[in-house]
Formats: structure tokens, sequence, C-alpha cells
């Protein structure tokens, strides 16, 4: 190796790289397969632009030549830039609420001529800056209530904002950055209020609301009569059952009916409703169903490479993107997609392991910042095809076609890698 290209690439962590280009390489073939049908002309198919495989090698050369000049930046840039580019996301998002293009259901995309983005995508990556560079700052304390706060606000804004542009799935990744402040001391109260609310919600959509009032009234009574005691000496503790028993009341009595009336889709309540066993809606349950036929389908070693019979045939829809995953189910079976699942399961522990080796809090909390994004797609995505969460379309990291997530998710591991190789540094 000459010396240039020795500086090049000197400091880069192989493992990773190599980690993301054999998912780039998978979600090539699994594409391919999902498009080639009886007949095709497989050089033909390889060099039409018309085809998504042949547009995700170019997105993939684009994505290259960011990952280039991310890797040429000198570390300091994303620090410095990280509130200014977190500012650009949110006025991206204002903008797709204003004139974004609807892409079946979700007006979550901006349109320049023949090209397609989709600043959610984008915003993760600003998110993730933005956030490291808050709890890397001297001047945050997170112990503090309102650092915290400020913390969240930083996530929630663009969250909201993406539920007002009909794009649940992606909104809900938002709340990965939640785990990067755990990491970094958030309360794990705040994770007991957090699966509290999941049993809240799944409650007040297997019960009968009324019932539930009761039953909380009952525990409410039971819980002031055994501590009746301590409440005579203070007070404050029969307020604060008041306040819990308050809260649960008002979020299955009008937050939840609120949230599935006013703020999802008709066809997401119906997903999750059939999803809990209360409606039996075959439109609803479709694309799982079809997804589940084709994994099952594959067997142990799959059926072989292109010879995937429900792929072929169009039975699973968005096979290219959402449900990519049932193509490599059915083509290389169970052995194949653990397989897959564990190059995931090696990159992610490679981040953390990344992450845990920094000398700088910034460099650490957004390693942190990207396992936590990709857990979340990877573990929504594979839930969604195999019938474990309703389909809300959340694309599989570096596999599924499409521009902007390859180009985002691309940047967000360069960056991790930019920032390793300095790790000697410590940013602020």
């Amino acid at each position: 190796m000459n010396r240039p290209q020795a500086k090049l690439t000197a400091g880069i962590d192989w493992p990773i790289f190599g980690m993301y280009l054999a998912l780039v390489f998978i979600g090539f073939l699994a594409i391919f397969a999902a498009e080639y049908r009886e007949g095709d002309h497989v050089i033909q198919n390889l060099l039409s632009q018309n085809k998504n495989w042949a547009r995700q090698v170019l997105w993939f050369g684009v994505s290259m030549v960011l990952a280039l000049g991310i890797w040429l930046t000198d570390s300091k840039f994303f620090t410095a830039t990280a509130n200014l580019l977190y500012a650009f996301g949110i006025l991206l998002l204002l903008v797709v609420l204003a004139i974004g293009t609807g892409v079946k259901g979700s007006n979550s995309w901006l349109e320049l001529g023949g090209f397609r983005f989709q600043p959610a995508e984008f915003t993760k990556l600003c998110t993730n800056l933005a956030l490291a560079k808050y709890l890397s700052s001297m001047e945050t304390d997170f112990t503090k209530m309102r650092s915290r706060l400020i913390a969240c606000a930083m996530v929630l804004i663009p969250f909201g904002l993406i539920i007002l542009q009909d794009e649940t799935g992606l909104a809900l990744v938002y709340l990965c950055f939640f785990l990067v402040m755990f990491r970094e001391g958030l309360p794990g109260i705040l994770l007991v209020i957090a699966f509290s609310a999941i049993i809240l919600v799944l409650s007040a959509l297997l019960v009968d609301k009324y019932v539930l009032l009761y039953v909380f009234t009952g525990i409410a009574a039971l819980v002031v009569y055994f501590m009746r005691r301590e409440i005579r000496r203070k007070r404050s503790k029969l307020m604060m059952i008041i306040g819990v028993w308050a809260f649960c009341s008002a979020f299955v009595m009008f937050i939840v009916p609120f949230a599935f009336t006013k703020v999802l889709k008709d066809y997401q309540v119906r997903r999750i409703e059939v999803m809990l066993g209360k409606e039996n809606d075959p439109k609803a349950t479709y694309n799982t169903r079809q997804s589940m036929i084709a994994i099952g389908s594959g067997g142990f070693w799959g059926k072989g490479y292109l010879k995937g019979t429900q792929t072929r045939f169009d039975f699973v829809p968005e096979q290219s993107t959402d449900f990519i995953f049932c193509t490599i189910g059915e083509d290389f079976g169970f052995f194949g997609s653990l397989l897959f699942l564990g190059i995931y399961v090696a990159l992610l522990f490679r981040i953390i392991f990344i992450a845990e080796r920094q000398r700088s809090t910034f460099s650490r909390v957004y390693a942190y910042g990207v396992a936590s994004i990709i857990f979340f797609h990877l573990a929504i995505n594979i839930s969604m095809t195999i019938g474990l969460a309703p389909v809300i379309g959340i694309p599989l990291p570096l596999v599924s076609y499409g521009g902007s997530s390859l180009m985002t998710f691309t940047m967000l591991i360069f960056i991790m890698l930019r920032l390793d190789a300095d790790r000697q540094m410590v940013l602020r």
C-alpha cells in the first residue's frame, strides 16, 4: 500500500465498513430478486434504469461520494455545525408541511424536478448530531430537569412535525433517542412510565373504558386504605395517589380515544385492532399475511435465489421496500435469514463497542444514536413482516430500496467512523 492510500484509510474501522458493504450488497440482491420475473433477460434487467435495482446502484454511488466527503472532513466540523444542521432539518420539515408531495398516503416528500427526497430521513441525522452536541456541552447538566426537558423537546419537535405529515412510522423512530438519553443518565422511572403507558394503551383498546375507570378507582381506594397512616402524617402522598388516578383515568377516557380518532388514520387503527384480535379485516392484514406466507414458504434452506414464487408473482406488496425481508426469507429460508440478521446484530454490538471507547461525550452520544436508530428500524421492520407489529412503513436499514434511506444511513455510519478515527480528540 502506498503512502497516500495509507493516509486515506488510516483509522477506519474495517469491521463496520465490511458489514456496511455486506448489507448494501444483500440489498442489491434482494431488490433484484423482488423485481425479477420469469423470462426476464438478466443483463438487460441489470442495466435498465427503470428498475429499482439499477436506481439503488445509482443511489449507492451517490452515497459513496457523500461517504468520501465525510471521511475527508475534519471531525470538528460536525460539532461546529450540529445546531445549524438541526435548524435546517426542522426548516425542511416545515417546508414539507407547506409544499410536500403526497406519496402512498403520506405528505412527507419534497420533489425538485425528477428528484424526490424525504426530509424526515435526513432530519434523523440532524437530530442525532444536535442531541450529541447538547449533551456534550459543558453548560449542560443532565441531572437537572431543565436540561432533560430541553433534550426531550429536541426530539419531540421533529417527531410532532413528522406526525403532521402522516408519516407515523418514521416519527416513531425518533423515540429511539430516549434510549440514548437513558445511557446518559435519564432516570429509569421514566422507562417504567413509558411501559406503563403502553400497558394503558393496550388496556384501553381491549377493555371497556368505564370498566377501567372502576378498576383504577378501586385500586386507588385500596392504596389509600393500606397507606392511611402514612397519609395522615404526609398529605402529599394522598395528592400523589389522586394525581396518578386522575392521569390514568384521563389517559384511557380521553387521550387514547383522541389519538385513535384524530391522530391515526383509519387504516392504521384497523391494523392495530386486527393485530389485537378485535377485528377481522382481510384487507387490513393482506400485506402481513402474504409476507408471512412468503417467509414460511422458504422453509429452512429457502427455495433458492430468484426462485421465490410469492415474490415473482407479486403476491407481496412493497416487496422492494418495507417488505424486503420476505424476499430474503423466501429465497434463503430460515438459515439464510438467521445469517442475515446476524450481520445486523454484529453491527449493533460493534457500534456499541465503538461508542464505549470514545473519549469524547459527543462521539459517544452520537454513536449510541446510530445504534438506536438502526435497532428501531430493524426491530419494527422485522416485527411488521412477521405479524408482530402493525404495518407502519419503516425501511430495513441499507437493504430496502430508497435513495433517502440509503444516503441517510450511509452518512450516519460514516460520520461515526470519522469521529471514531479521531477519538483521541475531545470534541465539544
